[in-house]
């Protein structure tokens, strides 16, 4: 990638001594003028921060301040080798000072990369010099002139990794040969061009595309990181879709110094959906709600460089050992410290490979396991294993890891989560999770029925027979909703005293709601008196004094299809099986009223 002055031929030396601008290069390149900046990449489902993009500027006071007329100038006067070179060792040297959290993303140029003027190790020697170690660094491969030749790049790509560094390719869907590039070097992270991301909220097309990407991502072991994030609903948007990493301006603009946190309104926006809430679309949580990003390390690794990682990384309690993309093991930060704590064991085994001291029966478990299946697992294993933690995998492949700690966190969690919204006498959930339910199935284009159940003649049985019965029969129909709805795909929750919602994803949710409102009339009448039974109904006296006849209890149901489009929020969909269930209390008995218009 370097390139050695000497060797410019004497047209090119004519040409910038002609050139003011390539002399404002020169100058800026012999006085080492570049400064670096910084933008954080952060984990979407946590909102830790994964590193920083390190980018460079020029001289404030220099037509050459912009890095896109930086580099351009650069490449028409044959210096961009030696203005990369300078900007990687700005970037390194400038994280490493102001003590940069996570890893660091370093552009390089593929053209540069697979010059044969580049300087074999030179990047590894930044590093060292410097204090930082290779897993630290993410070499981004910038697309800034057409590529060509991919034997060259992957064996420089390889070459990087067997070092230890990462590799990521940049702006996914822009330039000339992402795909190719993407097919050819096995990237450890793809960034997606912000042209996909802006806009992606009402834009089909784009969505899309970055629901593809994201599953050849899921079959390749890249992550993905989603670039140019401007808005909130952009954020959210690329969080439904399971897009691991974003960068852009809402999150923070390139700033001089890396960022230790997000801003508040980034933690407002990750928090508008609970990722470890209890009620998910469809779906049980699973152990990927528990998933963390942590750094593997491969077995070839020395124990020295395994204890430099914990020392780099204080909030990590055990870091898996990866080969091939699967994983063999795992080492524990009480573990590797004792083990050095020993009187000549760094002398000894310090240079040794960290697969002679590594952990080759470690608890891995499925990203789409179950919570039960988890606790079950690491229950069965060695307790030192809930402070370790457990590894986390996609069909094999390693995805990160989870930890005792948080696992116990999330269950209390969502122990929490019912009993502050739950409906007291039937234990289900009341409001505020049938609102979030809704917002999601309607954000996620998911269709669904909407039904809400009503008791008829309800208050005046709770008058003549008191409210302990009347609370039977409540906790009678949410015991009969239990039973008849599926317990993976449709939510029931109880709006409060004999009003329920069950929000229906179910194909044959009217033969459900039939077999529900078949068995209530077949129990209730039990709570009636032998008389009333047989005369299927009671006399009350009214406030006048007057006597009336009342039916019996039984149910009325409003339903409303629901397809994409036709709602924009909770209260809308609320509003109309509100006046579904109207319909439905205008006929005898038990009875069910379908809004059906569109």
């Amino acid at each position: 990638m370097k390139h050695n002055v000497a060797q410019f031929n004497q047209a090119s030396v004519l040409k910038n001594t002609m050139d003011p601008i390539a002399g404002q290069l020169r100058e800026i390149i012999d006085n080492q003028r570049l400064s670096a900046v910084f933008q954080p990449i952060i984990v979407i489902k946590t909102g830790e921060i994964l590193g920083h993009e390190g980018l460079i500027r020029g001289p404030a006071d220099s037509a050459l301040h912009s890095p896109l007329k930086l580099f351009n100038t650069a490449r028409t006067h044959n210096m961009v080798a030696e203005v990369e070179y300078l900007a990687r060792r700005e970037v390194l040297q400038s994280f490493y000072k102001l003590s940069g959290l996570g890893k660091v993303f370093l552009n390089i140029s593929p053209d540069v990369l697979t010059n044969p003027n580049s300087k074999v190790g030179e990047t590894l020697k930044y590093v060292e010099e410097i204090g930082l170690s290779p897993q630290q660094v993410v070499i981004e491969l910038t697309e800034n002139a057409a590529t060509t030749d991919y034997q060259i790049l992957r064996d420089a790509s390889h070459y990087y990794r067997a070092m230890g560094f990462e590799i990521a390719i940049d702006d996914l869907g822009e330039g000339f040969s992402g795909l190719r590039m993407w097919s050819e070097l096995r990237p450890n992270y793809v960034k997606i061009d912000q042209h996909f991301i802006q806009g992606i909220n009402h834009d089909p097309l784009k969505l899309q595309f970055v629901r593809s990407i994201q599953e050849i991502a899921n079959k390749s072991g890249a992550r993905i990181i989603a670039e140019g994030i401007e808005t909130e609903q952009e954020l959210i948007a690329i969080r439904e879709i399971g897009i691991a990493f974003g960068q852009g301006y809402y999150i923070t603009r390139p700033q001089t110094q890396p960022i230790r946190e997000i801003p508040p309104h980034v933690k407002q926006s990750l928090g508008t959906k609970n990722m470890n809430q209890t009620y998910c679309i469809g779906k049980k949580v699973t152990v990927e709600n528990l998933m963390k990003q942590v750094p593997c390390i491969s077995p070839e690794i020395s124990n020295d460089l395994v204890l430099k990682q914990f020392e780099l990384m204080p909030e990590v309690n055990a870091i898996p050992v990866v080969k091939d993309g699967w994983p063999i093991g795992i080492i524990g930060r009480h573990y590797i410290t004792s083990l050095f704590s020993k009187r000549y064991y760094r002398e000894l085994y310090g240079k040794s490979p960290c697969e002679i001291i590594m952990d080759s029966r470690p608890v891995i478990i499925d990203k789409s396991a179950s919570l039960q299946d988890i606790s079950e697992l690491i229950l069965q294993s060695d307790p030192h294993y809930l402070s370790v933690g457990f590894i986390v995998t996609d069909n094999g492949y390693y995805r990160g890891m989870g930890s005792g700690h948080d696992l116990l966190r999330l269950f209390t969690q969502m122990q929490l989560s019912e009993a502050r919204y739950a409906n007291p006498l039937t234990l289900l959930p009341g409001n505020v999770p049938i609102n979030e339910h809704i917002t999601e199935l309607l954000s996620a284009h998911v269709p669904f029925v909407t039904c809400y159940f009503d008791l008829d003649f309800f208050k005046p049985f709770n008058d003549v027979h008191g409210y302990k019965k009347g609370d039977d029969v409540i906790q009678l129909l949410g015991t009969l909703l239990k039973e008849n709805c599926a317990k993976d795909i449709d939510f029931i929750g109880h709006i409060g005293g004999d009003d329920f919602i069950v929000l229906f994803q179910s194909q044959d949710w009217e033969q459900r709601c039939n077999a529900i409102m078949a068995r209530f009339s077949e129990v209730v009448k039990w709570f009636y008196t032998e008389e009333q039974r047989q005369n299927n109904g009671m006399e009350v006296e009214d406030r006048t004094g007057n006597s009336t006849f009342q039916p019996l209890v039984s149910i009325s149901i409003g339903a409303v299809i629901t397809q994409h489009g036709q709602f924009n929020s909770p209260h809308d969909v609320s509003s109309a099986a509100s006046l579904a269930k109207k319909q439905a209390k205008k006929i005898a008995g038990n009875a069910i009223f379908i809004e059906r218009r569109q």
